[in-house]
């Protein structure tokens, strides 16, 4: 059989990436998003420019979305230039952006009644994950459409679930999210309390990396912090709409979140000082300041 062509919607950090390692895969992927110099990267690596997001998923058979927020989702996906209007019937739209959960449970809904299914497919990884295809890729959705997507999600990703029904692969993702800034900070916390102790950071981090309190957060954020180097694989723009998105749907369930409800305002107050184009990592910065130093 051959393979579904691909319309590709988004070509930021993560989507440029994700759909080149589909291009190399052997997908057919027609890209659209705002940027000229992005198209053109996506046509220089195989893949086919679009004009618009009609022209770009007229003829897929698998649409896939990596955009910001809830916002620009609903921005592309309704509307007489949206993918629902335009998209054929039959067609499996996949959305990988983090957004809402409720957003992508009125998504599928709404899709359903145009022919079209959906799954929401949030990853995490970073940029290096999406560069590497070893993502973790989370999934709400039905089992059928799931199974039809996967080698789909083989091609940029290493571990692949099905979470439940629409919207759990975004609240996974929520719950992903605060993991991560809460591991982050805990990091950042750890490397301004080494320094001002005076022990050689870079011994200490190896140490601690081989031991319980090692992680994947600590690995690939090592450099980060050892260089203070916070180009943005994952910005704390970004991190802050997902950590708004956890404590929203947290106070929805009826879930404390005790801890996670500072490292967002932690995260907030970054945001604030203007960093917020940085890496996550950059919560280190704030720690410094806290701890005294002219950041």
């Amino acid at each position: 059989m051959s393979l579904p062509k691909i319309a590709w919607i988004g070509l930021g950090i993560m989507g440029s990436p994700m759909s080149e390692n589909l291009i190399k895969a052997g997908y057919d992927v027609t890209g659209y998003t705002l940027e000229r110099e992005k198209l053109d990267r996506l046509a220089a690596a195989g893949g086919t420019a679009a004009a618009s997001i009609a022209e770009a998923v007229r003829d897929a058979d698998v649409v896939i979305t990596m955009v910001p927020a809830s916002p620009q989702v609903e921005a592309i996906a309704y509307g007489p230039d949206g993918i629902l209007e335009n998209a054929r019937q039959g067609a499996l739209l996949i959305d990988m952006s983090s957004i809402t959960p409720q957003t992508s449970v009125d998504l599928a809904k709404s899709a359903k009644e145009k022919g079209i299914r959906v799954l929401d497919a949030p990853v995490s990884g970073g940029e290096a994950g999406a560069v590497e295809a070893v993502l973790s890729i989370m999934v709400g959705g039905e089992q059928a459409d799931f199974d039809e997507a996967r080698p789909v999600f083989e091609a940029l990703g290493k571990t692949i679930v099905l979470c439940g029904p629409h919207g759990s692969g975004q609240t996974v993702k929520a719950a992903n999210q605060l993991i991560v800034a809460v591991n982050i900070q805990a990091c950042a916390e750890a490397v301004v309390f080494l320094e001002k102790s005076g022990v050689d950071l870079k011994a200490a981090l190896d140490v601690l990396g081989g031991g319980l309190a090692g992680s994947t957060v600590l690995t690939r954020k090592k450099d980060n912090f050892l260089n203070r180097d916070f180009q943005p694989g994952f910005r704390i723009d970004l991190h802050h709409k997902d950590m708004g998105i956890v404590t929203d749907a947290a106070r929805a369930v009826g879930a404390a979140l005790p801890v996670g409800a500072v490292v967002a305002q932690l995260v907030a107050s970054l945001r604030a000082q203007g960093d917020g184009g940085l890496d996550h990592s950059a919560l280190l910065r704030a720690v410094e300041r806290l701890s005294g130093a002219q950041v």
